[in-house]
């Protein structure tokens, strides 16, 4: 007889929390997920059925036969009884074994923009090593309802993965959070749809509209803080001008001089000279904003929203055109700065707090705009606020 040890001693939180950390990353996300629910959302079943058609119709006939055979004793009626009662059954538990370990991943694209469709991509992982799952459908959940796509696997073999995709179109600016994902299947009969919902929250960020813009022409006098606007031997393509003495023959165009039968050099943008500030302002009415929270907006209000919403996308717009061609770009607005600078970095940075930009009432100070800078303003045209601040360029959209 076998000598049995001391009895383990029970696990305390730190142990289990670093059991649980060396385990599979998805069974850690589903426990985490789980914990942080409220009580309530962890009463609900685990799984969801609904009839189709042929379901309500099998259940009804079964339970027609069943009250038959009760009612005259035919062995045949029970025969057909007992083979509608396991056709039922077989159909619960197949659904069940292809519903189990099954792992899905969305994956949104890097930059999603207001009004244009993208593509969401959807990995599932069967998790079962032996046993392939059939007829699954896969759908995103904003709280409790489904988005208007749903992603159908007709099969997914054993230890295998397989992807797809949704198309689908934010129409505003901003952080969208999809709270879950919801799995579901006919298989095998199609007497029924079973689906489970998982706790799996992904933030998507919707950038504001893009918008076809023209840079607009330069108005201030001054380069930088202290110097004039001119052009200079660096910096982007300018013009071409006629030749003059002293002149960098490097700069001569010979395609233009050929043709024009005339000496052109190339002009360059000072590149000390191209430096921007964009405002955009973003106050609205308090009874607009207060519609906006309570989704209860009016035709007017929607048009002053949907002015606002056309002012931040021109000037996103605006800053991807000035920092493509290598311009110092700064962003103000009310109860947002960010500052000056370039490159790719930079540019995130402004389009996510474009992004992320709230609306506020006009008593929200307007960030300044430095003097002596070239300077563009955006404006809603349909909104009229006060404390905006003067500017080399006013954009009325």
């Amino acid at each position: 007889m076998a000598k049995r040890g001391p009895a383990e001693p029970e696990p305390s939180e730190p142990q289990r929390a670093l059991r649980l950390a060396d385990g599979d990353p998805a069974d850690r996300h589903r426990a985490l997920a789980r914990k942080a629910l409220p009580w309530w959302r962890r009463l609900r079943p685990p799984r969801r059925l609904s009839f189709t058609r042929e379901g309500r119709l099998i259940v009804v006939l079964a339970v027609g036969v069943g009250f038959a055979a009760i009612n005259t004793g035919n062995n045949l009626l029970y025969l057909l009884l007992g083979w509608l009662l396991s056709f039922i059954i077989a159909s619960g538990i197949l659904s069940e074994m292809t519903l189990k370990r099954l792992i899905v991943e969305r994956r949104p694209p890097p930059r999603v923009f207001a009004g244009e469709p993208f593509l969401m991509e959807v990995v599932i992982r069967n998790q079962k090593p032996h046993r392939a799952s059939f007829s699954i459908e896969v759908e995103d959940l904003v709280g409790d309802t489904p988005l208007d796509k749903r992603c159908y696997f007709l099969k997914i073999p054993a230890a295998k993965a397989q992807r797809t995709s949704y198309r689908h179109t934010f129409v505003r600016r901003g952080l969208y959070t999809l709270s879950g994902y919801r799995v579901a299947t006919k298989f095998p009969f199609a007497l029924f749809r079973k689906s489970r919902d998982v706790e799996a929250p992904i933030d998507v960020l919707v950038y504001p509209a893009r918008v076809a813009v023209p840079r607009p022409a330069p108005k201030t006098p001054t380069r930088g803080e202290t110097t004039s606007n001119r052009t200079g031997r660096r910096g982007e393509f300018f013009g071409l001008r006629e030749h003059r003495s002293g002149d960098d023959r490097r700069d001569v165009h010979w395609r233009s001089s050929a043709r024009t039968g005339r000496l052109l050099v190339r002009e360059y943008e000072d590149e000390h000279a191209r430096k921007v500030v964009i405002g955009v302002d973003n106050a609205l009415p308090d009874a607009v904003r207060d519609a906006v929270t309570d989704g209860a907006l009016t035709p007017a209000a929607e048009a002053q929203v949907a002015a606002v919403e056309r002012a931040v996308s021109v000037a996103a717009s605006l800053a991807a055109v000035y920092l493509d061609v290598g311009w110092t770009v700064e962003l103000c607005a009310r109860g947002c700065h960010v500052p000056s600078g370039t490159g790719r970095i930079h540019a995130a940075k402004i389009a996510r707090a474009l992004a992320l930009l709230p609306y506020t009432p006009d008593s929200v100070a307007f960030a300044a705009l430095p003097p002596r800078v070239e300077s563009v303003l955006v404006l809603p045209r349909a909104v009229s606020a006060a404390g905006r601040p003067s500017a080399s360029t006013v954009m009325n959209v």
